[in-house]
């Protein structure tokens, strides 16, 4: 072998090792954002699937879905009726709102897992419990007892008075307040909840860590009783709209929500080398961004139809 054939023989092989280095470079920083990007689709996908069958599940009340025909009911203006007031007056049983949100605030009296995300929406929804209760396993529940007419909300460790297994039904009653808690130099951003809990007091629990917003949007029905279109979706509304406030001067009493649409911005775990988010995020009623810095994020939407949420026609 001469040496002019040796030198072009090196010089073929350092050609292939710096393609193969190439291709494994490239595979492998794919890899990292194929990984990175479906951990962000994951995150995601749980985070709505936590929070879709409990908004479906708004305004079913057990063997009723009227929440005007249950009993004991207040609204939080009214004076306190059974349950905790930790996070205000009649939180949780406050259930002519079946859902109710605040539009990029936070404004419960029980604090949340702080730093919470004040530029976040807050959703609270409300409604029975799917499984049928049998007393005496009711000690320290807040509960429905439910017929086909009306229905009673109770506190109590006995049978409730009225009750009949043969045409009534008790229900535990189920209140989840979600929010954002905001990301600090050593924490993620994350969903979080204030739940009612079977010991008839408000806890705070984690959905899921990676969201950093939450906003959320009401469809509502604006037809009036015998309507052509009532029972349909005519407009969505930020939760803040005063159609849809009781105490508001512009309150629309034919107003009914039919749906919820629920955006969430989710941000990757750790920093990406090499990327730089340069995104406007344009949702709801946001408009953020670009971020310009190494966290990945998704955007993801979904519209949720309360299923027990039939607009009274008369």
């Amino acid at each position: 072998m001469t040496l002019i054939e040796l030198m072009v023989a090196l010089a073929i092989g350092a050609f292939l090792m710096i393609g193969a280095m190439t291709v494994f470079m490239q595979s492998r920083t794919t890899f990292r954002i194929t990984e990175s990007v479906s951990r962000l689709q994951e995150t995601a996908r749980f985070a709505i699937d936590s929070l879709e069958p409990d908004i479906r599940m708004a305004q079913f009340w057990g063997l009723t879905s009227r929440a005007e025909k249950i009993n004991g009911r207040r609204a939080p203006t009214d004076a306190a009726g059974v349950g905790p007031a930790t996070c205000g007056n009649n939180w949780t049983i406050n259930l002519i709102q079946p859902v109710q949100g605040a539009n990029n605030g936070y404004g419960w009296l029980c604090a949340g897992t702080a730093p919470v995300e004040t530029n976040s929406d807050t959703l609270v929804v409300r409604h029975a419990g799917d499984d049928v209760l049998t007393p005496p396993n009711l000690a320290g529940q807040l509960a429905i007892v439910s017929s086909r007419y009306d229905g009673t909300l109770f506190n109590v460790t006995a049978t409730p008075a009225g009750y009949n297994p043969a045409f009534s039904e008790i229900h535990r009653l189920m209140v989840s307040g979600y929010y954002v808690r905001r990301a600090t130099a050593t924490t993620q951003p994350a969903l979080r909840r204030k739940v009612l809990g079977t010991n008839g007091q408000i806890t705070d629990e984690e959905v899921i860590a990676g969201v950093e917003d939450m906003q959320v949007q009401f469809g509502l029905d604006m037809d009036p009783p015998g309507g052509v279109n009532r029972g349909s979706v005519d407009r969505y509304v930020n939760p803040d709209s005063p159609i849809i406030d009781p105490t508001n001067a512009g309150y629309n009493v034919n107003a009914e929500i039919l749906s919820v649409r629920i955006w969430l911005r989710v941000r990757a775990e750790n920093v990406e080398n090499g990327f730089t988010d340069t995104t406007n995020y344009v949702y709801a009623d946001q408009n953020v961004g670009p971020f310009n810095d190494g966290f990945r994020r998704v955007l993801v939407s979904k519209t949720i139809y309360l299923r027990n949420n039939r607009p009274p026609d008369y």
